[in-house]
């Protein structure tokens, strides 16, 4: 069996049907969520939001939000003062500029603060507004512990080579499925090998 072919079994034995795990109910509420996921977990995100869309319940509250009260709200997730700032820009911006619409260009979403390439792919991707593979510092490590990218790749190079190997009809899925084998199995720290059916292709291991 091919080692691709390997791979796609496995992930889909253990996640046949991946979900993202950042809680959201509208699109600018996820797109903000993943701008707020960067260097910390999808967890903390979760607890942090609730209680922010809670006291700001539209893209209008969070423009006219005090600044101060955000930082406070997001004062458990990193580099909050930064991304409490992000949330009143990426609101204001919206409002202002496209009648409170989010945008569904990736031209138009990447000028946004806060928001870059990964973002964006998480956001079309969950969307299903067009495939994408988006590489987080799970999907990351898993890619290069498993031979589907080099060492010193960076995170351009990781998505590049994900996307040539596996069929673009399978991105969407591939990505969320890599995002949780990487967050439950193969770990940054402590990684259960021993249970792992890939452990005779991955690096890591030998």
């Amino acid at each position: 069996m091919k080692k691709v072919e390997l791979i796609e079994n496995y992930l889909e034995e253990l996640f046949r049907d991946p979900k993202c795990e950042l809680n959201y109910s509208s699109d600018y509420e996820l797109l903000i969520n993943i701008m707020l996921s960067a260097q910390t977990t999808d967890k903390r995100v979760n607890e942090v939001t609730s209680v922010l869309y809670n006291k700001y319940p539209s893209l209008y509250d969070l423009k006219e939000a005090d600044i101060n009260d955000l930082k406070n709200i997001l004062r458990p997730l990193g580099n909050f003062n930064k991304k409490a700032e992000y949330v009143k820009e990426i609101s204001t911006i919206i409002c202002d500029k496209y009648n409170g619409v989010v945008p569904r260009t990736r031209s138009k979403l990447e000028i946004l603060p806060g928001v870059g390439r990964k973002t964006v792919n998480v956001y079309f991707s969950e969307l299903n507004i067009e495939p994408q593979i988006a590489v987080d510092t799970h999907v990351e490590r898993v890619s290069k512990r498993l031979n589907l990218a080099k060492k010193d790749d960076n995170v351009l190079e990781v998505e590049k080579h994900l996307r040539r190997v596996f069929k673009k009809e399978n991105w969407n899925k591939r990505h969320l499925q890599l995002v949780l084998f990487g967050r439950y199995h193969c770990k940054a720290i402590k990684p259960e090998c021993d249970n792992c059916k890939l452990k005779d292709i991955c690096k890591y291991y030998k």
